[in-house]
């Protein structure tokens, strides 16, 4: 039967080639879209290089000053002072990451300007992010403790800076009109993990700004790594305990907020929430509306489609009414062809997406991104084909069903 449905199927694209290109292309150019920006959610949402432990990670990204008598607020990030003087002293932690967030400098090689992205760091940010160093290694606590003028840079820093000069360790680059000593050069870091990216990274000792400032809002961006995942949820008790103990350091402020977020609430934090909601309902319903009117619009248009083909195929459903036929199964059959027609647009649309992706990350349009079609993001674009097939498909099979046996025959 279905070997049957599947010619019938072909036969009708055929005969209207025009209707069936503007719904293959509605189909494949929607699920190209698609495929594409779920390729890029899933890869700020995952768990990658070098952020892989993340299922044992709580992130500190934001500081939030509440008056809470006149109804104003202020937001930052933490400070050195805050994460060193009080989140240090947590117990739970394995390791604590500190980091400022990354900042831009020029320097200039043969004339040439290049922008460089560097942060300052402590020596656990090494161990936290599981960095791949191609030369060298990370700057040890003595170094750091002695301001030593030392640097690690990224793959591409090293090409965009020395060349291809087969070791980069032991030269020296220049930022901020400081010369720096590499030490080591570690594969690149995405940008869309904004929490590790940078093209240079140095100790936080050596930062011209005082990061030994007593206030609770600065630049910086703290990680803590648990030992297990059982003890996530004991680091962030204890996170909480030691946060409500902290003195507000401003007079204009009466109450302060701040989480320590697993990695996708704290991302939800940063977009779309504040203080006292994480925003993880307010972002996850706003990407479903959009997605859903996204695909609305070519649903609509595939629904009118598949009722002027009904229109046009009258005739052959009243006479298959005629002979017995149930109007459960002209409805079976016509979702089914209507299934095949959207599969067939989402295999297009598959092609198209490699093509995309391929060329996104050939043109480095966002530095060391690289796009892939998961499992996951094939397994959305099956859902989202059969959601086209069957919600283009319903009404109007619906509607053929309702046809009355002799109008359909005098048509």
């Amino acid at each position: 039967m279905f070997k049957n449905y599947f010619k019938i199927a072909i036969a009708v694209l055929k005969r209207r080639k025009f209707f069936t290109f503007i719904s293959l292309f509605g189909i494949s150019f929607t699920l190209t879209v698609l495929m594409v920006a779920t390729a890029f959610v899933n890869k700020v949402v995952s768990s990658d290089y070098p952020d892989l432990k993340r299922d044992r990670c709580l992130y500190v990204n934001r500081v939030e000053m509440r008056n809470t008598k006149e109804g104003w607020y202020n937001q930052s990030s933490p400070s050195y002072y805050l994460a060193e003087h009080y989140i240090s002293t947590l117990k739970v932690p394995q390791k604590i990451s500190i980091s400022s967030f990354s900042r831009r400098t020029n320097a200039y090689v043969n004339d040439k300007k290049i922008f460089i992205e560097y942060q300052f760091t402590n020596a656990d940010y090494w161990t936290v992010g599981d960095f791949i160093f191609l030369e060298g290694k990370p700057y040890t606590q003595q170094q750091i403790s002695n301001a030593e003028r030392v640097a690690v840079i990224s793959e591409s820093t090293k090409k965009a800076y020395f060349g291809d000069v087969p070791v980069a360790v032991g030269k020296y680059i220049e930022a901020d009109n400081v010369s720096y000593r590499v030490i080591g050069v570690v594969k690149g870091v995405s940008k869309t993990m904004q929490v590790y990216y940078a093209d240079l990274y140095l100790p936080y000792t050596v930062s011209k700004t005082d990061y030994k400032r007593k206030s609770l809002m600065g630049d910086y961006k703290v990680i803590l790594l648990a030992g297990t995942k059982a003890d996530v949820s004991r680091m962030k008790q204890e996170f909480n305990a030691m946060i409500a103990k902290v003195p507000i350091d401003n007079k204009q402020y009466d109450k302060m907020y701040i989480h320590a977020d697993g990695a996708f609430e704290d991302l939800c934090r940063r977009m779309v929430g504040d203080g006292l909601n994480s925003g993880v309902f307010k972002l996850v319903s706003l990407v479903g509306l959009v997605v859903f009117l996204f695909l609305l619009l070519p649903t609509i248009n595939l629904v009118n489609i598949n009722i002027t083909r009904i229109m046009e195929r009258s005739s052959e459903i009243g006479v298959r009414k005629a002979f017995g036929a149930s109007s459960r199964t002209l409805v079976y059959q016509f979702i089914v062809e209507n299934l095949i027609l959207t599969f067939i647009g989402g295999g297009i649309g598959l092609i198209f997406s490699i093509l995309v992706i391929y060329q996104i990350n050939a043109l480095e349009l966002i530095p060391n991104l690289d796009l892939r079609l998961n499992v996951s993001v094939l397994l959305y674009s099956l859902l989202a084909c059969l959601f086209f097939g069957l919600l283009s498909g319903v009404y109007p099979a619906w509607r053929m069903s309702r046809l009355n046996v002799v109008r359909a025959l005098k048509s």
